[in-house]
């Protein structure tokens, strides 16, 4: 159901953005390609040019899919002592498939939360 631009309830920021959609209307593409961004949102017209997610989402995938590997790793090791090569034949896909898989939607999260709150680039008067 889409939201109407004047309405009252406000779209959830972690449904727009888990979910790749625009964080006023909840119902327009975020994205035009993997990551690159349309440049406005074609249900409700925002302009998406003044937002920039950064580094901050792929920080944020590498520590959680870090403690997750490493994790799963050790007890890996703990049970079965498989060989080295088995641990990076085993790893190495999950973590670049978890990374990649998890960039899109952290993108857009962290941008449906600068819409929400009102985050601009820093200016000096």
């Amino acid at each position: 159901m889409p939201q109407d631009e004047n309405s009252d309830t406000p779209v959830s920021p972690v449904k727009a953005g888990l979910g790749c959609r625009c964080p006023r209307c909840g119902v327009g593409k975020l994205y035009k390609g993997f990551l690159d961004f349309t440049p406005a949102c074609e249900t409700c017209e925002l302009d998406y040019s003044e937002f920039d997610s950064g580094d901050g989402p792929a920080v944020f995938i590498i520590l959680i899919m870090g403690f997750i590997v490493v994790g799963l790793a050790l007890v890996v090791e703990v049970r079965y002592r498989p060989p080295l090569w088995l641990h990076a034949l085993i790893w190495a896909p999950v973590i670049i498939g978890g990374s990649i898989g998890l960039l899109r939607p952290a993108k857009g999260l962290m941008v449906a939360m600068q819409y929400l709150y009102k985050a601009r680039e820093g200016k000096l008067d």
